[in-house]
């Protein structure tokens, strides 16, 4: 004879379907929300880095950081909920690009012509400190604190002196060339910095294409044609004289 069902168990029994029911209704939407949340944060975020690296290339990292608010489209409140500091954004900023720079050195050292693939480099590295007056400070100062790159840094000076060894052994730099010569170049260029594009990018070739030319070891008898010269004015190159640097907000806010 067959059994009777148990009302009690079918009563369980549908209590937690019901429940189960109503869970999946209730949890869905608050999922839904949640995931829209991090998708907005996530926006907020990508907008917040993208204006900071063109704030910081045209002002430099002390640019008011409502600036960079202002050019994401969100309020001070978003811009240090994700970066609670500045040293946070700088980060962010530039990550990317001193990577990159990593990239351009592996680059140089796979170049079969070592002297070729230094100039190239430099090129690269020149042509970057110019047109982004941030870069210029990350780079040369190593600010922020927070991007903590020593080790790539201690990689990339002994990556370089591998370079500056095979160039000078294979009779294309002179014999006491020394790598803290670079740096002497990048400082000199790093002065165009915050100059109109069009005034520093062929100043800043013309200058490493000279000083290069008196890197090699034999310089050629005839020398090739420098890059064209910038658009100055030779009577008083005001285009090239400093620029009035306007309030800074500070590095700590």
């Amino acid at each position: 004879m067959p059994a009777h069902p148990s009302h009690k168990t079918a009563g369980r029994n549908g209590e937690q379907a019901h429940g189960a029911a109503t869970g999946a209704s209730a949890g869905g939407p608050r999922t839904d929300a949640h995931h829209e949340l991090r998708t907005d944060a996530l926006r907020n975020r990508e907008r917040l880095v993208e204006a900071a690296r063109e704030v910081f290339a045209a002002q430099g990292v002390d640019a008011p950081l409502g600036a960079v608010a202002r050019r994401a489209g969100v309020g001070m409140a978003t811009l240090y909920r994700r970066f609670p500091t500045r040293s946070a954004l700088v980060t962010a900023a530039y990550d990317g690009q001193l990577s990159a720079c990593a990239t351009a050195l592996d680059e140089a050292l796979a170049d079969p012509d070592a002297g070729h693939g230094l100039y190239h480099l430099l090129e690269t590295a020149c042509v970057t400190l110019v047109t982004d007056r941030g870069f210029d400070t990350v780079f040369m100062t190593g600010f922020p604190e927070a991007l903590d790159r020593r080790r790539e840094r201690t990689r990339a000076q002994e990556a370089l002196s591998v370079l500056v060894r095979r160039a000078r052994e294979t009779g294309r730099l002179r014999e006491d060339f020394e790598p803290s010569d670079i740096t002497l170049l990048l400082v000199a260029v790093s002065g165009l910095a915050g100059r109109p594009r069009e005034v520093a990018v062929p100043a800043a070739r013309r200058l490493l294409t000279y000083l290069f030319q008196s890197f090699q070891a034999r310089p050629p008898a005839r020398p090739g044609p420098l890059p064209p010269a910038p658009p100055v004015d030779p009577a008083g190159f005001g285009a090239l004289a400093p620029m009035n640097e306007g309030p800074s907000s500070g590095l700590g806010g």
